[in-house]
């Protein structure tokens, strides 16, 4: 089969590549995904470029140990493990491959307990992009920080994929939204539901006198001491693990300075999202409901998938970027 693999770390187009690998072997719980589309995350990028440094002795030294990027996936059922019962050849599905091999390839392995069976009318591209990204925000509003009608939510990358989804996840559980975002992306955040839009280019929100019970913070562009301070008592501050590219560290000192943060008064939590079917179909319904949607800013062939993951370096995706495979954009 055809697959992008990566070859040591540094820029996407340097370091990834089209090439013929076999197809990966079906353990007893997995399925065998003819993949449709998949996504870009940043674990994807990450990993590419090697940043954080000091996580590379995880990923490997030289280069990473599996060398296929790409966990959102859909796709349709090619083959079962002896011990799935519930999914069979044929059947479209969506969500992730976990630790198994990567999704930027023709073929991907993923535990059955980790996919759902897609709806006919929900487009390959748009299943595959939802998945990382909105299960981390569904995890972050529904389950972390317990938003409920009336808290005031604020999301900073409000334009991003896991801001787009938090935006909508917030506003369906009744809270009153606030997005942050750039001057080109005022009306689209605006579009998904959000109550009220500031412009990062021209407002500093840490500046403001606005308090919120939960902040969602996706871009780490300000100190958390700061970011806290326009927390309502008893409020939650969620930064995201990793903020930027690059570097011996990249996000990782001011996330590290939130989590001491939470060792005192401020309330600071750090959001894991759990990939399994419960959460999938909560999302699901979401996106069937209409209350949620997936935007894709681009989409690129697989063998264009170095293109896709540099695209994301730039950070100036609005949504997400979606890799399709023999024409995974439709239904």
């Amino acid at each position: 089969m055809q697959a992008v693999i990566q070859a040591g770390y540094g820029p996407p187009e340097r370091v990834l590549r089209l090439a013929e690998i076999p197809v990966p072997p079906v353990g007893g719980d997995d399925v065998l995904i003819r993949v449709r589309a998949t996504s870009v995350n940043t674990p994807d990028w990450a990993t590419v470029v090697g940043a954080p440094y000091i996580l590379r002795p995880a990923f490997g030294l030289r280069g990473p140990r599996r060398p296929v990027r790409g966990s959102d996936v859909a796709g349709v059922v090619e083959a079962v493990g002896s011990r799935v019962t519930d999914l069979a050849p044929g059947d479209e599905v969506f969500g992730s491959t976990g630790d198994r091999a990567g999704a930027f390839a023709q073929y991907a392995v993923a535990p059955a307990a980790q996919l759902l069976k897609k709806p006919a009318g929900l487009p390959f591209a748009d299943a595959a992009a939802s998945v990382m990204s909105g299960l981390a925000a569904l995890v972050a509003m529904r389950d972390v920080a317990k938003v409920g009608a009336g808290q005031r939510v604020l999301v900073n990358g409000a334009s991003g994929g896991v801001g787009i989804m938090a935006v909508q996840i917030a506003k369906a559980l009744g809270a009153e939204v606030t997005g942050v975002c750039g001057t080109q992306n005022i009306e689209m955040v605006r579009s998904l539901g959000a109550d009220h839009v500031i412009d990062y280019t021209r407002e500093d929100f840490t500046r403001g006198r606005q308090r919120f019970d939960v902040i969602l913070d996706n871009v780490l562009n300000h100190p958390p001491k700061a970011t806290a301070r326009v927390l309502a008592p008893g409020g939650n501050l969620m930064p995201n693990s990793i903020g930027n590219t690059g570097g011996l560290l990249a996000g990782l000192p001011r996330t590290a300075r939130a989590a001491l943060m939470g060792l005192g008064s401020t309330n600071v939590k750090l959001v894991t999202p759990a990939v399994n079917r419960e959460n999938l179909a909560a999302l699901l319904a979401l996106l069937e409901s209409g209350e949620v949607r997936v935007v894709i800013d681009r989409t690129y062939p697989l063998d264009r998938a170095a293109s896709a993951v540099s695209h994301m370096l730039a950070h100036h995706a609005r949504g997400k970027i979606a890799i399709t495979v023999d024409g995974g954009s439709t239904s």
